[in-house]
């Protein structure tokens, strides 16, 4: 009988150890997609009721056809602005170049109320003053600061590119996620009820909710207040810099900063070199992008972000941290979903 036993357990560590093996193993062979796959399944998620829509109108004929003019559509949206902030970045880079070259290039003197900005602005003003100044003497003054300055300019925007080049083809899996999304839900719920026996239909519709919630009340919103704020940033003559100020409102947005923060040194600036009664408007229109989300984020959670606002920012600054600019989108996503998952383990609730 010990000697069965003793085979019956050799032959668990044996099962145990090859397992392991393979999906170690496995592990190490799509980890470089991962994070793609993760992006995929979130845009899939997020945007399947209003791609449900789509196909509805259409009675489901065509269905391959109707999904490829979809994703297209979609990729069109990102590649537009894209290209856009693109051009405003190698423009404003080869002018600066340019003037820089010639001698010319000079840098508007400081609005006297940046003097009054908390914490850095005395330091700030008497930067600037000495850059609007004389560009050449301060760069010769502070290299190491113009250097770290640039460097991380172009590190972001390599980042952001890479992030749309991800998304881009997150976008494509999606469509192909989308256009089998039955099978995959009922995938999903065999493998919820794996961990927790009976509840994987409520687990999938929290891990949906959630998605939806979180992308909607969150990214969305900080995509439409980037966009309007782009218009504001053109309209009063700064095109150069519109593409890179809306992705730090967005960036922004995203990590629950005030936009309030963001656009008010953005105003003050306007008012230095831009006449008073365009500079009014400018001011009040990008006041009201600022507080757009007291808005949209009622209209467009439906059942409301039960999220802690505090796991948002973690998610958003650790994702960036941990996966660059495109998990400053995914962090907040996974956060919001292991923080109801877990909540709804602790109080030990049925899941609806």
């Amino acid at each position: 009988m010990s000697n069965i036993n003793s085979k019956n357990a050799i032959n668990t560590y044996i099962k145990i150890i090859v397992l392991s093996i393979l999906i170690i193993w496995s592990f190490l062979i799509v980890k470089t997609f991962i994070l793609l796959m993760i992006w995929s399944i979130i845009v899939a998620v997020a945007l399947y009721p209003f791609y449900q829509k789509i196909i509805g109108i259409f009675k489901g004929k065509k269905k391959g056809l109707i999904t490829s003019i979809f994703i297209l559509v979609l990729m069109a949206l990102i590649i537009m602005p894209t290209i856009n902030v693109t051009q405003s970045v190698v423009s404003t880079t080869k002018e600066i170049y340019h003037n820089f070259d010639n001698g010319t290039l000079k840098v508007p003197p400081p609005n006297e109320t940046v003097k009054e900005w908390p914490l850095v602005g005395k330091k700030l003003y008497g930067a600037w003053s000495n850059a609007s100044a004389d560009i050449e003497s301060f760069i010769k003054t502070n290299p190491e600061e113009v250097k770290n300055s640039v460097g991380w300019f172009f590190d972001s925007f390599k980042g952001l590119m890479t992030a749309v080049l991800l998304s881009i083809i997150a976008l494509i899996l999606a469509g192909v996620f989308m256009s089998s999304a039955d099978e995959g839900y009922k995938t999903g719920v065999k493998f919820m009820d794996k961990l927790m026996v009976g509840k994987g239909k409520g687990l999938m519709e929290m891990c949906t909710n959630t998605i939806r919630s979180v992308v909607k009340g969150i990214l969305l919103v900080a995509v439409i207040q980037g966009v309007l704020a782009y218009f504001g940033f053109a309209l009063i003559g700064m095109s150069s810099m519109a593409g890179i100020l809306a992705i730090v409102v967005i960036f922004a947005a995203i990590i629950q900063i005030p936009l309030i923060v963001v656009v008010v040194p953005i105003i003050v600036y306007v008012f230095s070199f831009a006449e008073t009664t365009p500079a009014i408007i400018f001011a009040i229109y990008m006041m009201v992008v600022a507080l757009l989300d007291n808005v949209l984020k009622p209209m467009l959670l439906a059942k409301g972000l039960q999220t802690p606002m505090i796991l948002i920012l973690m998610g958003a600054i650790g994702g960036m941290i941990f996966q660059g600019i495109l998990g400053l989108f995914i962090g907040p996503v996974i956060l919001a979903i292991v923080h109801n998952l877990y909540t709804a383990w602790v109080n030990d609730t049925e899941i609806a």
